[in-house]
């Protein structure tokens, strides 16, 4: 029934990956943020690092020299390095240049400041020049950070994730900023990596769990790796380390926050910290090495056929070679992961045809930020083909994106799914945190000779509206028929309404689909590349084509159309069934 590449038993990660059927999914926490008590408590927190009293524990021998130098494991964007090396900083249509801009206050988006304050872009630039060409624009940008922010506490710059990405792109990159033969700034640099290594050691439990506490004390790890006498340091980094992968990855290996960009995220610098061990010549703890083993099944499973990322909590569909390079650099040879149960996405591949679907709450509010209204939604590919998809891109989107636009990626309409009443089955408040909505899942699923069947049904809807929300979508065996059905079900809960409710089932398409309804308003026709034709069909409702926008692995946005049905939920509650056909 199932087309996923076969696994070749080289690693062992092929374990059990049977169908939990009537699992309920709840979201641990409910739909709280941080309360105001934390919210002050972090800020204050914050403060405290500015005071002579946090300056005094920073204090102490620094290094004159790292032990070695790590390899990177994994190469940098070309077009990012060749515009550093015209002298220009680049992120998503973001341009700076290097040599004026303002290393105390940058007038830069959060994302620039990130990959800023990372030092990301040395991953880039030494992936497009040798040392010699790439040491003095990376020891420029070096100096002018240095003395910004060497001897000056501060946020973003100092914030936990960024000390534990920098570290570990300090030492992976040494030769670009360490081959200076001005010992003034030699020493500086050194220096400011055992202060921010000390500064790590007090504050990478206060990084939000996943990827930013991972970076956090991998930088940690990295530390005690490469500074001189830091046998202790790296104990203490490793047990903390193995903390926050125990508050980071679900049960099943999913990154909290859902994200497989922040499953990506995790996963490289899990691998860039065993090649840290690799240059001392030492093996990663087997705990940590299992967290790797653990991150790429459900990694696998949330790619289409063309092997590269769904569009999943604003996340955006990252290439298939990015993909297999990370896979490959992990040494892990597996199976995608058919059924995520703890991460929340559910795996169909039949024939060719595959279907990814969203069958949890959204993230926690006070786990990520930037989490979207998806649950139910799904993304459909047939080969190498995306069909229908999410518009995805609300944390990834190109700068040149309003504002407003990338927070509207973020909604229930910008996904494959049912919106009722015109609001998110999930609450988006103001400040880009998820409020109330969904709270649980209810999940069925089955495996026959005939057809593949997920039933899921969430509560995102009865308090304001009263009605549940029950999606059904069966695959045929030879991924001919994708079938599926939308229901609105009394819940005996909400608010009684004077009128009852507008619904619309939004199918977002990939840009190459090519989409001509019948004039009966019933169906369309989908012409793929190739001349690859699906047809397309509902029940209980009209369906039209409307303008739409999908954001690429990029950030960039491109215009493209999806099929809607609309109608009104009855009080009694309503049922729409519709229907994809491969025709030829």
């Amino acid at each position: 029934m199932t087309d996923e590449p076969p696994f070749d038993g080289d690693t062992a990660t092929d374990g059990a990956d049977g169908i939990d059927e009537g699992k309920r999914l709840v979201r641990v926490g409910g739909d709280k943020g941080l309360s105001l008590a934390e919210k002050i408590s972090e800020r204050f927190q914050r403060l405290a690092w500015r005071t002579p009293l946090h300056g005094l524990k920073l204090r102490g021998r620094h290094p004159l020299k790292l032990i070695t130098v790590a390899d990177d494991p994994f190469a940098g964007d070309a077009a990012r390095g060749r515009a550093l090396l015209d002298g220009t900083l680049t992120l998503r249509g973001e341009r700076h240049p290097a040599a004026t801009l303002d290393m105390a206050k940058p007038a830069v988006s959060h994302a620039f400041a990130e990959h800023l304050h990372g030092f990301a872009w040395l991953r880039d630039l030494s992936t497009v020049a040798p040392r010699a060409q790439g040491a003095p624009i990376a020891e420029d940008i070096t100096r002018r950070w240095l003395a910004a922010h060497g001897d000056r506490v501060s946020d973003p710059a100092w914030r936990p994730d960024l000390w534990g990405r920098r570290i570990l792109a300090w030492v992976a990159h040494a030769p670009l900023i360490l081959s200076s033969t001005d010992l003034v700034y030699r020493s500086k640099l050194l220096h400011t990596l055992a202060r921010g290594a000390r500064h790590l050691e007090r504050t990478a439990d206060k990084a939000p769990p996943g990827p930013a506490r991972i970076a956090a004390w991998s930088g940690v790890v990295a530390a005690g790796l490469m500074i001189p006498g830091g046998d202790i340091r790296r104990a203490f980094g490793e047990a903390g380390l193995l903390r926050a992968l125990g508050h980071s990855i679900t049960s099943d290996g999913g990154i909290v926050g859902r994200s497989p960009v922040g499953q990506l995220d995790a996963l490289m610098m899990l691998v860039a910290l065993r090649a840290t061990y690799a240059a001392r010549r030492l093996e990663m703890p087997a705990a940590i090495e299992a967290a790797i083993v653990q991150l790429v099944p459900p990694l696998l499973a949330v790619c289409h056929g063309d092997r590269g990322l769904g569009s999943w909590q604003g996340g955006a569909p990252l290439s298939g070679d990015t993909i297999d390079a990370v896979a490959a650099a992990s040494g892990v040879r597996t199976r995608p992961l058919r059924q995520a149960r703890g991460w929340g996405y559910q795996r169909v591949a039949n024939q060719g045809t595959l279907l990814v679907m969203d069958a949890a709450p959204p993230p926690v509010a006070r786990a990520v930020d930037g989490g979207c209204a998806s649950t139910l939604a799904f993304e459909l590919s047939d080969g190498p083909n995306r069909i229908v998809v999410n518009c995805g891109g609300g944390r990834m989107a190109n700068a040149q994106l309003p504002p407003a636009l990338a927070q509207g990626l973020r909604t229930t309409a910008a996904h494959s799914t049912l919106v009722l009443g015109d609001s998110n089955s999930t609450a988006i408040h103001a400040d880009g945190t998820l409020g109330k909505g969904v709270t649980a899942v209810e999940l069925a699923r089955g495996e026959s000779d005939a057809v593949s069947r997920i039933e899921a049904s969430h509560d995102g809807y009865v308090r304001r509206l009263g009605l549940t929300h029950r999606r059904t979508i069966a695959v045929g065996s030879d991924g001919r028929d994708v079938r599926g059905e939308d229901s609105l079900i009394p819940a005996g809960k909400g608010r009684p309404r004077k009128a009852p409710p507008a619904f619309a089932i939004r199918f977002h398409l990939a840009p190459q689909v090519e989409v001509s309804p019948t004039a009966d308003g019933q169906a369309a026709v989908l012409r793929l590349p190739g001349n690859i034709l699906w047809q397309f069909r509902c029940k209980g409702a009209g369906v039209s084509v409307e303008e739409s926008l999908w954001i690429d692995g990029d950030g960039r946005p491109h215009p493209t159309e999806q099929l809607v049905i609309q109608g009104e939920a009855a009080p009694g509650g309503t049922s729409v069934s519709w229907w994809f056909h491969r025709a030829r």
